[in-house]
């Protein structure tokens, strides 16, 4: 479970991104963020896993706090939750399952970094991985040959080798057209439901998150101003979740 008590964050310019947060996520979770450009949403995916850390409250991950991680053990949590980028961060001139094999490097020995060097056992883990977002065919293809849909989805394949227990997307289908946007947001809704992870989506496809989502968690100016079912959600929701003025 991941718990948010009175969480804020205040960047070195003075400027509040995040704004007493109070809530709960339960294991196996399927949960889209949306708001406004601006208003937060990177910022609360990226306290999970530390890419920002918090300023004012507590933030539990299975009931450890996490801003008192250090060393080898903050780098041992963050293996257990994933992170997926809208840019793909992918290594272009090298193949598929190089780029998915490459998330298995921060646990081998200094040696088989080197001279990139995978057992038997990771390979079949990668190949794995690239068969639940089926990109299996394109497993020794240089990953420079591939569309944004098909990069998307190895990005993915490459943090399932980690074995995570949540994952987070930051607008993972922010540049892909509606029918791929589909397609990964099937691979997304897939994993959640035979591997029981955590998902949060922060995606600015209002439609996407309604269509995937089971909880909506709606951000404006840095506070939470709907958290709720994607079922409940209204217009008037909406208009709350959008509104230009700062949440109160």
């Amino acid at each position: 479970m991941i718990k948010f008590e009175h969480v804020s964050k205040t960047y070195p310019n003075g400027v509040k991104g995040l704004k007493d947060i109070n809530l709960e996520i339960q294991d196996g979770e399927f949960i889209g963020i949306i708001g406004m450009s601006g208003a937060g949403k990177s910022t609360f995916i990226r306290t999970i896993n530390r890419l920002n850390d918090i300023t004012e409250g507590k933030l539990t991950v299975d009931g450890i706090e996490i801003s008192k991680l250090k060393g080898q053990e903050l780098r041992h949590y963050r293996r257990k939750v994933g992170m997926i980028f809208q840019s793909y961060n992918l290594v272009p001139r090298i193949s598929v399952i190089k780029n998915v094999m490459s998330s298995l490097v921060p646990d081998m020995p200094f040696v088989r970094v080197l001279f990139g060097l995978f057992s038997k056992e990771e390979k079949v883990r990668a190949l794995e991985a690239l068969d639940r977002v089926s990109m299996l065919d394109k497993a020794f293809v240089r990953t420079d040959q591939l569309s944004g849909g098909q990069q998307q989805r190895v990005s993915l394949a490459r943090t399932l080798t980690q074995n995570p227990s949540v994952l987070l997307a930051d607008e993972p289908v922010a540049a892909l057209d509606p029918v791929t946007a589909h397609e990964v947001m099937d691979d997304f809704k897939r994993i959640n439901e035979e591997l029981g992870q955590t998902v949060l989506i922060n995606i600015h496809h209002v439609d996407l998150a309604l269509e995937y989502s089971k909880r909506i968690i709606g951000i404006r100016a840095g506070a939470v101003v709907y958290d709720g079912p994607a079922s409940e959600i209204t217009s008037d929701i909406l208009d709350l979740i959008y509104s230009k003025e700062e949440a109160k």
